[in-house]
């Protein structure tokens, strides 16, 4: 990061508000961003390798513009219209975005410098996604020094993992097929809570219902009305557990470590948050196939499981052993 940072505070080119390079200021990228969270900041990797070479660069997507104010060498716009793509985009270099189809769909036939990451995402190899992306930067516009960092930085007022002992859940995923068994996440938070943590769930507005009528007594929820708010919330929370999902890599991203559980080991080699220090958890052994793992993946990944992983996490990250509390000695 201070690398990052010293070389961002020596940089000469327009975007940086110094005397502009002739050479560079005709690179000018374009970046069409998924309307989905992870996608967005695992892409924004590339943007900010090629902002700090000198490159123009603009992002067009939804997330990213909520952020904004987190991204301060880039200029961010809302999502970019289909009908008006043609006429804004002419006069970029190239148009990149992570899917050949979307959001905008058949950028190659009128631009001759589309890039898609479609080869990069599905690459047979063992890397994160955030790994990929920056390898792909290096690679594709010959970086010798591309950074794993989309250069997320937080606004001022702010402190870092304030609240240490927090652990923020994210409990919910995009799709129900990627979704822990909720009781289990209950029984998860109570066990934290007897070992002396904060815990808070966090979901959706429309999410809430759902958790709200399960058995059994809740940690607080919390719902965020913009991913800005989200951001400041988990960027003072000290760890994030959750599920295959957006919000692991917005945490991880911020820097807070993280557990995430996945449903197969291919999907957590391409997903798992990759920005700083994290682990996964995955189906047990004794479910022997792709298919079977996608069925009983939840009931096969025990709370017992989950916390053992939790404590590893926090010894790499600290140092320090976890303590427990008496409530969980009394049940080991």
């Amino acid at each position: 990061m201070a690398n990052d940072q010293t070389r961002q505070a020596n940089r000469t080119d327009s975007i940086g508000g110094g005397v502009p390079d002739v050479h560079l200021a005709a690179r000018r990228a374009a970046f069409i961003m998924s309307p989905a969270l992870g996608d967005t900041l695992n892409l924004l990797i590339v943007a900010h390798n090629l902002s700090l070479a000198g490159w123009q660069v603009d992002v067009f997507g939804d997330h990213a513009h909520a952020l904004a104010e987190w991204f301060p060498r880039l200029r961010i716009a809302p999502a970019l219209a289909p009908d008006r793509a043609r006429s804004v985009l002419a006069d970029y270099l190239h148009v990149i975005q992570m899917h050949r189809d979307r959001p905008l769909a058949q950028v190659g036939d009128w631009h001759a410098g589309f890039i898609d990451l479609h080869e990069v995402e599905y690459a047979k190899n063992p890397y994160c996604m955030a790994k990929r992306f920056a390898d792909f930067a290096a690679a594709r516009f010959e970086l010798y020094d591309a950074v794993t960092s989309n250069g997320m930085r937080p606004p001022a007022g702010l402190r870092f993992r304030k609240h240490a002992s927090r652990v923020a859940i994210h409990p919910e995923a995009s799709t129900p097929d990627k979704r822990w068994l909720p009781q289990r996440f209950l029984e998860l938070s109570r066990r934290l809570q007897a070992g002396g943590l904060q815990v808070e769930f966090v979901v959706e507005t429309r999410e809430l219902a759902r958790w709200e009528t399960l058995a059994g007594e809740l940690p607080p929820l919390r719902s965020f009305a913009s991913s800005a708010l989200l951001a400041e919330w988990l960027y003072e929370s000290g760890w994030f557990i959750g599920n295959d999902s957006g919000v692991g890599h917005l945490a991880s991203s911020l820097g807070i470590p993280t557990l995430t559980l996945f449903r197969r080991r291919g999907v957590a080699q391409r997903w798992r948050p990759g920005f700083t220090t994290g682990d996964i958890v995955l189906p047990s052994w004794w479910v022997p196939t792709a298919g079977l793992k996608e069925r009983w993946w939840r009931e096969s990944i025990t709370v017992e499981r989950v916390l053992n992983a939790f404590r590893a996490l926090r010894l790499r990250v600290t140092g320090q052993p976890a303590q427990m509390g008496s409530t969980e000695m009394q049940e080991r």
